[in-house]
């Protein structure tokens, strides 16, 4: 068991404490250096990388595509949050809080920026009327569905998966704390699905897509050193079989692509996720 730490009166930032994303953490937001950002032809420029959070809007990108609407051709920009990329000021001009993804929705008489996955999707789902129900009950379980993934990411990727694989020393209870919330998710999701086809009802909507790039990712064991194991994510049938219906869709197979060209072909997700969400 580690020394027992007691917390100073008022906290000061050591920059040696960040484990393995020391090097770019900070208390502080803002550009770190200038950079602009490239700009292709598209009506849609989106800045991102192949994490689970980038991956929920390529995928419903690409799955705007496979239902005919020509409109949502986009162009793809790496952003290697690894290198600070999230830091240049043309990044930090899209997103103030430097986390990937961020779109430039150039579709209007007037560029719009747009950042957090959530927001990217529920701008795009509502601007294409796809993918989101249009009745009320619909709507707000869908919206339910949407806003439970986005406040549960933190627990898997700040929280489980920063103190399992990446923190510089392992932590008995931090990691048996987020073992417990991430289980308790599964188990959230797999109790839906007991009785729905998909997480809003019979209908597939971005709220499975974003489900489906965070628990996907785990059930499949690409995320936190193989953590489907440590995690015994096979316990969660229903959340499997919903996986594997996602799985088997065409748009989603070329939305994971995405932004990883230059990654292995057999990759870890971990690898490219920083601890608070990138």
């Amino acid at each position: 068991m580690a020394d027992e730490y007691t917390p100073p009166k008022v906290w000061t930032w050591n920059p040696g404490n960040g484990g393995q994303f020391a090097n770019i953490n900070r208390p502080t937001s803002g550009a770190q250096h200038e950079a602009e950002l490239p700009v292709g032809q598209h009506p849609f420029q989106l800045y991102s990388l192949g994490t689970p959070n980038g991956q929920k809007v390529t995928i419903l990108f690409e799955e705007l595509l496979e239902a005919g609407h020509s409109g949502a051709e986009y162009d793809a920009w790496l952003i290697n949050i690894r290198e600070g990329a999230q830091f240049g000021s043309g990044f930090v001009a899209l997103n103030p809080n430097s986390k990937i993804p961020a779109l430039l929705d150039r579709s209007g008489p007037e560029p719009i920026r747009v950042f957090e996955s959530g927001a990217i999707m529920l701008h795009l789902a509502e601007k294409f009327g796809a993918f989101i129900p249009t009745d009320a009950r619909g709507r707000a379980e869908c919206l339910s569905w949407l806003m439970w993934q986005m406040g549960s990411a933190p627990f898997i990727g700040g929280g489980f998966g920063h103190f399992y694989a990446y923190a510089p020393f392992k932590i008995e209870y931090a990691i048996d704390r987020y073992a417990m919330e991430t289980k308790r998710l599964f188990d959230v999701a797999d109790k839906r699905l007991a009785e729905s086809r998909f997480l809003a009802g019979g209908s597939y909507t971005i709220a499975d897509i974003a489900a489906y790039a965070w628990l996907g990712v785990l059930w499949h064991g690409l995320a936190y050193n193989d953590a489907a194991t440590f995690l015994s994510l096979h316990e969660y049938a229903h959340v499997g079989r919903w996986i594997g219906e996602i799985d088997a869709r065409p748009a989603v197979q070329r939305g994971r692509r995405v932004n990883l060209a230059k990654m292995p072909e057999r990759h870890s997700m971990a690898d490219f996720e920083v601890a608070a969400e990138g």
